[in-house]
């Protein structure tokens, strides 16, 4: 099995954390392939950033569909270009948001998520709208440090994330915690044994998901509004997109 991880960011350093955390879950004959857009944002703190990153994972699910993948993650916390993704498609492709609120309401009837910043927050709440998880989640709390710390000053972002865990478990009335962002990947253990929560991470929970969405046979319905693009010419910098062919 081919799962092509995508970070839709540009940082390798946070690429190689969700390579390491994705590899250390995947089941023994899974392949885990960890890319990145070669263009975008070092980070994704806002709807921006979101927008301009979703080009880059359009163009990683093109070239994984040309060394066949089985599967992709999108391993953002704001699932970028998602459904777009889906179109191009006929293997499962899902995002660590959607993963890991599926995986936190069969273990527990409440959480809550605690991110990074404030504002990607407020997409969080949207994202649980849209999917439908608005009634499972207590609170969406941010720790208020900039993704990129999470790698830059790593012990400093842990504290934080660490404080706001507990104050969720102690004020929220919850069963589990979820991690907002791709790059907490690798801190669900320490978090876990600090608060004494089980803690849901997205991109692990993606992998298994999508290993067992290909261990089903299931991948992504081509009936509605999931089928593939119609052809048509684009212009400029998108001109690769044209006739684009299942």
């Amino acid at each position: 099995m081919h799962i092509r991880v995508i970070n839709p960011n540009t940082t390798a350093g946070m690429t190689a954390t969700i390579d390491e955390a994705a590899r250390r879950i995947a089941a023994p004959g899974t392949e885990i392939v960890a890319t990145q857009p070669a263009h975008g944002p070092v980070s994704i703190e806002s709807h921006f950033d979101e927008a301009i990153s979703a080009v880059g994972v359009l163009e990683e699910v093109l070239a994984g569909e040309r060394e066949q993948a089985d599967a992709y993650v999108i391993a953002c916390f704001g699932d970028p270009g998602l459904l777009a993704a889906r179109e191009l498609t006929r293997a499962p492709v899902i995002g660590i948001a959607e993963a890991a609120f599926h995986m936190a309401t069969l273990i527990s009837t409440r959480f809550s998520i605690v991110t990074t910043l404030g504002r990607t927050g407020i997409i969080a709440e949207h994202l649980l709208d849209n999917y439908g998880f608005h009634h499972h989640c207590r609170r969406v709390r941010a720790a208020e440090i900039p993704v990129l710390d999470l790698e830059a000053n790593a012990d400093a972002a842990l504290t934080r994330i660490i404080e706001e865990c507990r104050r969720a478990r102690d004020e929220d009335g919850i069963g589990a915690i979820v991690l907002g962002c791709g790059g907490m990947a690798d801190l669900t253990d320490e978090i876990s044994r600090e608060v004494g929560l089980p803690v849901v991470e997205g991109v692990t929970a993606a992998v298994k998901l999508a290993e067992a969405l290909v261990g089903l046979g299931l991948g992504t319905s081509k009936h509605g509004d999931l089928a593939f693009p119609r052809p048509k010419a684009f212009t400029g910098r998108f001109e690769h997109f044209a006739h684009l062919t299942p």
